[in-house]
């Protein structure tokens, strides 16, 4: 007979591979759901490749990885829970804003249309992409540094430069600037029904340590949700920065999130 396990997709963020969940998925498994990591459009199937074909993922914007995910979870039994970190966290919300998921959890997401928060450390971190336009056709890769400053730097510098070598690719510009100028466009591809009722529970989570995307970037897209009746909660994990998802401290993260999709009855099959 067919699985009855509820899937859960995973949706990663700009700069890492989709095999960097893979400690996620294995635990999720061992609680009886079904995990799918699906790498971006184009996404090669290891970092090796992914870094030797950069311009795979060339101009590749929000609207498309919404798609590409929305095709790939049609094909699924059931309707999934979508995990989502930085820009996988903006992804999820648009997926189940559109109806394809039956609950959300969004880490550390990237900035919705109607957030205003820009706190300088934001700033920074997208300043290797968004200082030069010409990044929006682009791939662009980070260096140790950057990636240090802008998801390593609640950790030991060598534990950054660990995740930075085992897990970072290249990663299209175009999200950042549609996310960046997404206030100036009424049909921003950034854009979520946050008043939106019948949909699934969403997660927030956020580490109140990131540079990438600012505690209160988190809080002030959370606020935006305030006048849905549908679930929608904030978790805080105080002095994390943007790697929680994938650092030493990961698997606190990932019991956060089980623990909250049992609460609102998302369980795996008996």
């Amino acid at each position: 007979m067919p699985s009855t396990d509820i899937p859960v997709v995973f949706v990663h963020g700009l700069w890492l591979h989709a095999t960097s969940w893979q400690a996620w998925a294995d635990k999720f498994a061992a609680q009886g759901y079904d995990p799918v990591l699906p790498g971006w459009p184009n996404e090669p199937a290891t970092v090796a490749e992914a870094r030797a074909k950069p311009e795979a993922v060339a101009g590749i914007g929000i609207d498309d990885v919404t798609a590409h995910y929305a095709t790939i979870i049609g094909a699924l039994p059931v309707k999934p829970v979508v995990i989502g970190h930085s820009f996988g966290g903006l992804i999820a919300q648009k997926l189940l804003d559109q109806g394809h998921a039956r609950a959300a959890v969004a880490i550390d997401p990237a900035q919705i249309k109607g957030v205003l928060a820009l706190p300088l450390a934001q700033l920074r971190s997208g300043s290797p992409v968004l200082g030069n336009p010409g990044n929006r056709k682009r791939s662009v890769s980070l260096t140790q540094a950057q990636f240090r400053y802008g998801f390593g730097n609640a950790l030991p510098e060598a534990e950054s430069n660990e995740l930075y070598d085992l897990w970072t690719i290249p990663s299209p510009g175009r999200p950042l600037f549609e996310a960046a100028f997404a206030n100036f466009s009424r049909n921003s591809p950034a854009k979520v029904d946050t008043a939106k009722a019948d949909r699934g529970p969403l997660l927030f989570i956020s580490g109140t340590a990131d540079h990438t995307v600012p505690d209160v970037v988190t809080r002030s897209a959370f606020k935006l949700y305030a006048k849905s009746a549908a679930v929608t909660e904030l978790k805080q994990f105080e002095g994390r920065g943007h790697s929680l998802a994938l650092d030493h401290g990961w698997e606190e993260v990932a019991d956060a999130a089980l623990t909250w999709l049992q609460e609102k009855g998302v369980k795996a099959a008996e």
